[in-house]
């Protein structure tokens, strides 16, 4: 099952204070950006981040999901309600993430 694009724009909404979001569409999913890093998605209208050590401590309750068959376990964030907690979030994720791929 695809996104929704009214998915889409809600979470985008919910992260609307935070400087840098960007997303890209990729075969009926998108994957979110902050300063150019990858940190989630939505998959399957929900919202995962990538598992890393802030994020672990931030929600150390979140169950870990498959974004797609094969994919990585991500963490399901399901605190979207609350913009404060997202923004410390993402910006708590941010140095562990890996830089961009350079394109060929």
């Amino acid at each position: 099952m695809a996104s929704t694009k009214d998915y889409l724009e809600y979470i985008l909404e919910q992260l609307d204070g935070i400087d840098g979001i960007s997303h890209r569409a990729m075969m009926g999913e998108y994957i979110l950006y902050y300063n150019g890093k990858v940190f989630g998605g939505i998959y399957d209208n929900r919202f995962l981040v990538k598992p890393t050590k802030s994020a672990k401590a931030l929600m150390p309750d979140a169950p870990y999901e498959l974004p797609y068959e094969g994919g990585k376990e991500m963490l399901l964030c399901d605190n979207i309600e609350d913009r404060e907690f997202l923004s410390e979030l993402i910006a708590a994720m941010y140095d562990e993430l890996p830089a961009p791929k350079k394109r060929k």
